[in-house]
């Protein structure tokens, strides 16, 4: 297993895992993710993704093991490291009755962002999340695609270091993807990224570098090239994965 570290780790997990009963949904997860760097987690439909993600981001403790967001532990310093996290969850929750423009300044509120520094950041998400057109709009009358951009908006407004993205692209449309694929990648040249996925054109189209999970545990850790081994990625992820599902 490779492990390219090449810099300051923002993102670490430290022998997570999480225990419901005698099931493990994650066993003794390790890896870190650099600073700069945009990092697929794949796997298999159950494999332990969203899990893991959760006990980075602090929405679940872990049964063992550390999680820790430039260099702050999650479970013990959450503000500061929540302070540096900008997560967009699967189908992330959303008020319906309120705009873009009153969620997001909610929000802001919420984190106690100062009023002018406030205002800069929402013309700056409006803008990079490409939401003029629906700002004054009540979110229920969005389509999937301006609410996975409402979404990242809200993981961007505080202009976080450290972005966990999981299943960003599920459910859009073709142009939608390319869209929000789009944002990710020049995302990358200032964050660092950690995207979910079990897509492969994903990996391919955003990522250097491939943390693969299968039944809780971390199977592969390296390059995009190096997954791939001479085949293309379908293969190689089949021959990883047995081809068969893994865990919630």
């Amino acid at each position: 297993m490779t492990n390219t570290n090449n810099g300051t780790n923002m993102i670490e997990a430290d022998g997570l895992s999480k225990f419901y009963g005698q099931f493990a949904a994650t066993r003794n997860v390790t890896f870190s993710v650099p600073r700069g760097q945009v990092a697929a987690f794949l796997g298999p439909n159950g494999a332990g993704k969203s899990t893991t993600m959760k006990l980075l981001t602090g929405f679940l403790s872990p049964s063992e093991g550390q999680a820790r967001i430039g260099g702050h532990d999650v479970l013990h310093d959450r503000v500061a490291a929540s302070q540096l996290i900008g997560y967009l969850p699967e189908n992330g929750p959303l008020y319906n009755d309120m705009t873009p423009n009153s969620l997001l300044k909610y929000m802001g509120e919420a984190r106690g962002m100062p009023k002018s520094e406030l205002r800069n950041r929402l013309d700056y998400v409006a803008d990079k999340c490409a939401l003029g057109s629906v700002w004054g709009k009540t979110v229920s009358k969005l389509s999937r695609g301006f609410r996975q951009r409402v979404g990242m908006a809200q993981a961007l407004l505080h202009d976080p270091q450290v972005l966990i993205l999981d299943e960003p692209t599920s459910g859009l449309d073709p142009n939608q993807v390319h869209e929000v694929r789009e944002l990710i990648r020049s995302l990358g040249e200032t964050k660092t990224i950690l995207l979910s996925t079990h897509i492969l054109s994903e990996v391919n189209a955003v990522c250097s570098r491939v943390i693969l999970i299968h039944n809780g545990r971390i199977v592969l850790d390296s390059s995009v090239e190096e997954m791939a081994d001479g085949e293309n990625l379908e293969t190689r992820f089949r021959k990883l994965t047995g081809g068969s599902n893994g865990r919630a």
